[in-house]
């Protein structure tokens, strides 16, 4: 199965530049599956149901999130619609929608999707891992799916490489999101689970994490805001990972970047 897996998507910048490139990546690549996190995509801080219809429409099979994803109040109304819209599995019970859902791609194939929420310098939720573990306690990959990715969106870098670590062999990759700037170690671990600590953010990458660089920049010199922080609106790069995973097992066979657009060098993986 090939996976195209995109980072977050911040404001109308990564709005057009997904819009733009994604249709002719997904047929490039030949793509089977498309995740994408936008939880950064309604204005920099959240998504809407008319932005998830749009992902939807240009391509986009599942929409993951993270600690952005109630900054638009009335998405609370909408999750639980929308199984293709997916927010951190380790929420207390009772939060609006679902953090994991399986999905069957046109040739049959079903793929899970995963999306937990990492603890250090983040909010205080449920136990992550346990979260994890408790979904990888009753579907086995290679049995019940074809294939299974998770998006653990967190800050630390230790936090995210020891999910990939702990699920190696159990799924087929393990992504990082949240921190906007996409990582260079992409591998397929020693049991089979491609990872990348964070694959960077579909935006504007003139800017600080996709801000507007200088009223960013200035709360470093005065601690003082003087205005709220607005996406940055300049030519955004597409950042992502292309994952292809052996049918049979659903481990991992390659790993590669996807760049595409804006200030970042370009990268199209050759197949």
């Amino acid at each position: 199965m090939r996976i195209l897996i995109c980072g977050d998507v911040v404001g109308k910048s990564g709005r057009r530049a997904l819009e733009k490139h994604l249709p002719g990546l997904k047929a490039r690549l030949k793509t089977d599956f498309v995740v994408v996190n936008g939880e950064n995509a309604a204005h920099g801080f959240g998504i809407t149901e008319t932005i998830c219809k749009s992902f939807y429409d240009w391509g986009v099979d599942v929409i993951t999130t993270g600690n952005h994803v109630w900054d638009n109040r009335p998405v609370m109304n909408y999750i639980d619609s929308d199984e293709k819209l997916l927010r951190p599995l380790n929420y207390p019970p009772g939060t609006p929608g679902m953090g994991v859902g399986i999905y069957e791609n046109p040739a049959g194939q079903r793929l899970m999707v995963m999306n937990a929420m990492a603890r250090l310098f983040m909010d205080p939720l449920d136990d992550p891992f346990q979260a994890v573990e408790t979904v990888l306690d009753k579907t086995v990959l290679g049995r019940q799916v074809d294939a299974i990715v998770v998006d653990f969106h967190g800050e630390a870098s230790s936090e995210k490489q020891s999910m990939g670590v702990i699920l190696d062999g159990r799924v087929s990759a393990v992504v990082g999101t949240h921190t906007h700037v996409p990582t260079s170690d992409g591998r397929i671990m020693p049991g089979g689970t491609a990872f990348q600590t964070d694959l960077g953010m579909t935006g504007d990458y003139d800017s600080v994490i996709g801000m507007k660089k200088q009223v960013a920049s200035e709360r470093f010199l005065t601690k003082v805001s003087k205005e709220r922080l607005q996406p940055a609106e300049g030519d955004a790069t597409l950042s992502a990972v292309l994952v292809v995973t052996d049918d049979k097992t659903g481990l991992a066979e390659s790993i590669a970047p996807v760049r595409v657009g804006g200030a970042l060098r370009q990268n199209i993986p050759e197949i």
